[in-house]
């Protein structure tokens, strides 16, 4: 048996189950001041990190990812004949398209701040990117500062790999070689979630009003307490919940009633929402959480900033990754390297960045082939020259700085 097969056959035990001692992730729990225990399931299951981590994922996977080599230091083109080009364009292996594991890349990397992949190496060349199940690998590091990588068979045997066997993406990090778990760095807001999530469910359960004052003459004993108290249930509990309750005996029932609005339910949910968003560094419009006050206009900026601030560096984190991991040092010398093209995003834009271009062209800071270079297209003769206002006699030998 191969050690692909070995590592990646089919699971034997369910891990969509809930967190258990047989699940991968039942070390990756992290206890709130709330008093509930923040479980990868549990924070996935809060619609704000879903949504956080989806808006992203979606952002990353949709653009399109290839391998361009560049000859000469000026012109590109996609490297469509390089066994990579594939691999992250189409198809990194037998299951998985490039979107489906990109969008997965960042669940788990956006989540638990790692993901682990192995490179599958045959004769030299690098022929699929398998992804390993979430809390099966960990990285660690010797006396000697040496980066290894121990990963957790299906049997419940450990194996050992050395660094050059595993493409390893890093979110944001404080020890160097591992990622941070925004699980736990962001345990609070997310557990103070899932209690709101909780009261309100329950808050809702009971027709949102909490239960009122029933009562009589005289005193009752046990047995007539436990009488009472079923024959009430009964008679408004569950799906009797609004039905009139008819009383005798001078008996009295006084209702004591409650609303979200009272509670500032609607004020703590918002601010949970944002709070998490400040996570994972997405705007809240981005998730559905709009703001009353924007406009059009200001939507469409924020759009933008998304691309910018959120999506951009995990395109520079990703494209240094693969240069770095998935590239040799030959392969990088022959001009080969990886780009994201986010152009596609930007298409509502493209007015404002004709326009931005056209000044810059006129304050001769760019020349076409600048501007081409911006918008990811090959250069043209004679594209290396500045703007020359009408009137303005070209000085011979006019370098392409424009000096």
């Amino acid at each position: 048996m191969s050690i692909v097969s070995n590592l990646f056959r089919p699971r034997v035990a369910d891990r969509n189950n809930a967190i258990g001692l047989d699940n991968p992730l039942a070390d990756l729990i992290s206890l709130s001041a709330s008093g509930v225990s923040v479980t990868v399931e549990k924070a996935l299951a809060v619609t704000t990190v879903f949504d956080c981590l989806r808006v992203i994922g979606e952002g990353v996977a949709q653009v399109p990812l290839k391998i361009y080599q560049s000859k000469d230091g000026i012109t590109k083109e996609p490297a469509k004949d390089f066994p990579l080009y594939d691999i992250l364009y189409l198809k990194p292996n037998d299951w998985q398209t490039s979107f489906e594991f990109r969008e997965n890349l960042i669940f788990q990397a956006g989540l638990l701040g790692n993901f682990y992949a192995f490179k599958n190496i045959v004769r030299g060349e690098l022929r699929s990117l398998i992804p390993f199940e979430p809390g099966t690998v960990t990285a660690d590091v010797d006396d000697k500062r040496r980066l290894t990588y121990k990963v957790v068979l299906e049997s419940g045997e450990q194996k050992t790999f050395p660094p050059e066997t595993i493409w390893h993406v890093r979110g944001p990090s404080w020890k160097t070689y591992v990622g941070m778990e925004a699980i736990k760095c962001a345990r609070e807001c997310i557990g103070l979630s899932l209690n709101m999530e909780a009261t309100q469910n329950k808050l809702h359960a009971n027709g949102v009003q909490s239960t009122g004052l029933l009562s009589v003459e005289g005193e009752l004993s046990e047995d007539q307490y436990k009488a009472l108290n079923n024959w009430v249930m009964r008679k408004i509990g569950g799906e009797n919940k609004f039905s009139p309750l008819i009383l005798d005996r001078n008996s009295k029932f006084s209702p004591i009633t409650m609303s979200g609005v009272d509670a500032q339910t609607i004020e703590n949910r918002r601010f949970q929402i944002e709070e998490i968003c400040r996570a994972f560094r997405v705007m809240p419009i981005m998730i559905g959480q709009s703001d009353k006050a924007s406009t059009y206009a200001s939507a469409e900026q924020m759009f933008l900033a998304h691309v910018v601030h959120t999506l951009s560096p995990w395109y520079t984190r990703l494209e240094q990754s693969i240069d770095a991991n998935l590239l040799t040092k030959e392969q990088r010398a022959a001009g080969y390297y990886s780009k994201f093209n986010a152009n596609g995003l930007m298409r509502g834009a493209a007015k404002d960045r004709a326009e931005f271009y056209w000044k810059m062209y006129q304050m001769r800071a760019l020349n076409p082939n600048g501007i081409r270079e911006l918008e990811d297209m090959n250069p043209y003769k004679d594209g290396d020259q500045y703007y020359i206002a009408q009137g303005t006699p070209q000085t011979t030998g006019q370098t392409n700085n424009g000096e």
